[in-house]
């Protein structure tokens, strides 16, 4: 699959994902989910473009003390995981580990119940789920994401991003019935790498595009505030 690079945006790229995504008839009933905070534009595009409901799905990326971009895990409500043996390599001990989850899960927790507004999590068992984000780099929250589902007992689980580096999309292939991904540039660098506008989003335009995709209004263009 070759897809021209870089997006323009988010919603740029969710709604060329959205198109390829179509494609792969994928059973029904669906729901998309979109990791939060960077999918959620990306994932609207694709629950617009299958006509199937979204929501949003919480995950926490487990970074390193000193280095908090570099990610030894992740959290998705209570399933963790770890890369055991990075933690080793950089001498993580077990009582700063738990510091860091204790700090992610409270993160998790006020969002989910930001985003939610009180409404229940989205029915899951028996749909197929789309798990959109906007890029696969080390693909370690994608997995975190994918574990947690599978414990809704969901009919398939499918991976949908516009770009990933090529080891996350082959590692999340043994995981989950299929990955959808536009473009695997090498050598890969970063998500942000492949996008001309990769700003930021707050608290705010999550629950905008949430309410927007609610009612089936889908802009041309994502204001970011």
């Amino acid at each position: 699959m070759s897809t021209p690079l870089p997006f323009r945006n988010r919603i740029d790229a969710g709604r060329l994902l959205g198109a390829e995504v179509v494609e792969h008839n994928l059973p029904e009933p669906r729901i998309v989910l979109g990791l939060t905070r960077g999918g959620v534009p990306v994932a609207k595009g694709v629950a617009a473009a299958l006509g199937a409901p979204l929501d949003v799905l919480v995950v926490r990326k487990l970074g390193v003390p000193w280095q908090p971009e570099l990610a030894m895990g992740a959290i998705a409500g209570g399933v963790r995981t770890l890369d055991e043996r990075l933690m080793q390599e950089i001498g993580i001990t077990e009582s700063e580990l738990e510091r860091i989850v204790d700090r992610e899960s409270a993160e998790a927790q006020r969002r989910e119940m930001l985003f939610r507004q009180g409404r229940p999590a989205p029915e899951i068992e028996g749909h197929t789920v789309i798990i959109v984000d906007d890029g696969l780099a080390t693909g370690s929250s994608m997995v975190a994401a994918v574990r947690y589902v599978e414990n809704a007992r969901p009919a398939g689980i499918v991976v949908a991003t516009p770009v990933g580096s090529k080891q996350a999309v082959q590692n999340l292939k043994r995981l989950v019935s299929e990955v959808i991904c536009l473009a695997t540039p090498e050598p890969f660098y970063a998500v942000g790498a492949w996008y001309e506008d990769f700003a930021q989003l707050s608290d705010a335009d999550v629950q905008r595009l949430l309410e927007e995709s609610r009612q089936h209004e889908y802009p041309t263009e994502l204001a970011i505030s």
